[in-house]
């Protein structure tokens, strides 16, 4: 079944339209914000901060952290437990919110946004897979991705997100019938039927096996590829850190580093 990507199309040309509409509004944003005139940044974080109160213990989750993200890449947020990948990756998707600091999608400014506006953003931006798949047991594999296109402005066909992940076998079987993997590809279908720009992982190969999760971050990469959608994973496996474009090291709260692989490899390049 053919994926229409007219829409995409469109969609693309109308933000062109935009940006151009809004120079002058955007004089008297923040450097921040400004770098976002660059269509080609997705999301702009400086001096990101939050600090968790767990009762009269003070846990420091971010230290002023600054980074850009573009429209297309392949981000890997590497680091320990404690490191605060989680918690930037819930800023940026509009989950959380920094004590300080600033955070935008585009010309979409996260901080300080209402819970209707966070919320809009999310449905129409962000497509969301965590570690755990969170399927609704009595719909089918294609009834669970249909849910997310009954609430989309112009999703794909449940079938085509399926068809992109290798699910196409599966359309009407039950979650209990499904691999691990198999209904971490669910979810995965599911977060890219709204075709969102971006495509946030929370540890997506944290509770499978080593080839499971390699099936997994295949449809992840070929998303990425195919679509265009910026992908961005957060994990504890450095190994996995070799199929991005840059990877993003977190310790203590803040970016130790970032390096930029000069060659990505394909998932089944790499081994943990």
């Amino acid at each position: 079944m053919a994926i229409d990507w007219s829409f995409d199309i469109l969609r693309w040309i109308e933000r062109r339209r935009h940006s151009s509409g809004t120079a002058a509004r955007r004089e008297g944003l923040s450097p921040a914000a400004r770098s976002i005139a660059d269509r080609s940044t997705v999301f702009v974080s400086r001096g990101l901060s939050k600090i968790y109160h767990m009762g009269e213990v003070d846990i420091v989750a971010l230290r002023s952290v600054d980074l850009e993200i573009h429209g297309g890449e392949f981000i890997v947020l590497l680091g320990p437990s404690g490191s605060g990948k989680s918690t930037l990756l819930n800023i940026l998707g509009g989950l959380d919110a920094p004590i300080s600091g600033e955070a935008w999608f585009r010309d979409h400014n996260l901080v300080g946004a209402s819970e209707q506006l966070l919320t809009q953003y999310r449905r129409e931006h962000v497509g969301f897979v965590f570690q755990f798949y969170n399927l609704i047991r009595s719909l089918t594999v294609r009834e669970n991705v249909a849910l997310v296109t009954e609430i989309a402005d112009n999703p794909m066909q449940p079938e085509d997100a399926l068809i992109l992940v290798g699910l196409d076998q599966r359309l009407d079987h039950f979650p209990s019938q499904l691999s691990g993997g198999e209904q971490q590809r669910v979810a995965i279908a599911r977060a890219i039927a709204k075709r969102p720009d971006v495509l946030l992982c929370d540890e997506p190969t944290g509770a499978l096996d080593y080839r499971t999760g390699i099936v997994v971050l295949a449809a992840i990469a070929r998303i990425n590829q195919s679509l265009g959608t910026t992908a961005v994973i957060i994990t504890r496996n450095a190994a996995i850190a070799n199929m991005a474009d840059r990877v993003v090291h977190l310790a203590d709260g803040t970016i130790a580093r970032i390096v930029v692989n000069e060659r990505r490899l394909a998932p089944e390049e790499i081994s943990w």
